[in-house]
């Protein structure tokens, strides 16, 4: 059972380039790195050392930044590793777990349109 770190106040809004939705959206996760992150968590990783290890080598500076990133949007929140452990988890809050169909999308669309990709295997309940 994972328990919840102490909540710290949430960082201030940063400044919109545009009211738009869409460029809001991409503000938070439109880089090459973030989704992959959102995806990771959703296939079930949940620390640091798991999301530094994924395929697409993603360096250890820029994951910090993307995780501070997304706590700082609510997309994410920090939980205790295990019970009495020290080690730091993350995972998804409710406005994160509503980006899968976002994700699914575009996993079904790379795989429409893109020749050679292939889905890993997914959690169950994570593409429906």
């Amino acid at each position: 059972m994972a328990i919840r770190v102490s909540e710290k106040p949430p960082a201030p809004a940063p400044e919109r380039r545009s009211p738009c939705p869409v460029a809001c959206a991409l503000d938070v996760f439109g880089d090459r790195w973030t989704l992959l992150i959102i995806r990771d968590l959703v296939l079930g990783k949940t620390r640091f050392k798991d999301f530094a290890t994924s395929p697409e080598g993603i360096p250890t500076n820029v994951l910090s930044e993307r995780l501070a990133r997304l706590l700082a949007h609510d997309i994410v929140s920090q939980v205790s590793a295990t019970l009495g452990s020290k080690h730091l988890a993350y995972c998804l809050t409710e406005k994160g777990r509503a980006l899968m169909p976002v994700l699914k999308n575009i996993r079904d669309w790379g795989l429409a349109w893109e020749k050679g990709t292939q889905a890993s295997l997914e959690k169950p309940s994570a593409a429906r």
